[in-house]
């Protein structure tokens, strides 16, 4: 195993944004808070020593974090909100801190961009 210099942070949909997404037009499946909880997006961060640290950091991507989660569930962007801010970010969503980042794979990492997420 391997210690990593990051953190990581794991995004998870909060009830403001499942109903949100369960009100988008055309949508037939109705989706519950466990559902859209099970399989949360996790970002690594810079190696943070304190939480607060880390929430900080988030708070500076927020908006890029808003959008890729926003993009992982509906690919059109006309059905987004207009008008996002950090307040409804986390009106949206929980971050949860994880100090310590553990690799326990000896292949290398390779990043590829991603415009978007997936889901």
């Amino acid at each position: 195993m391997f210690i990593v210099d990051r953190s990581a942070a794991i995004i998870r949909p909060k009830q403001a944004f499942l109903d949100w997404l369960n009100q988008l037009p055309g949508n037939d499946v109705i989706l519950s808070l466990d559902e859209v909880r099970s399989d949360c997006t996790v970002v690594l961060i810079p190696e943070a020593s304190e939480p607060e640290d880390g929430i900080a950091y988030i708070d500076d991507i927020a908006d890029k974090l808003f959008e890729m989660e926003l993009a992982s569930w509906v690919s059109d962007e006309s059905l987004w909100p207009e008008k996002r801010s950090l307040k409804l970010f986390w009106e949206w969503f929980d971050i949860e801190i994880h100090l310590g980042v553990m690799d326990a794979v000896s292949d290398e990492i390779h990043n590829t961009p991603s415009d978007h997420a997936y889901h």
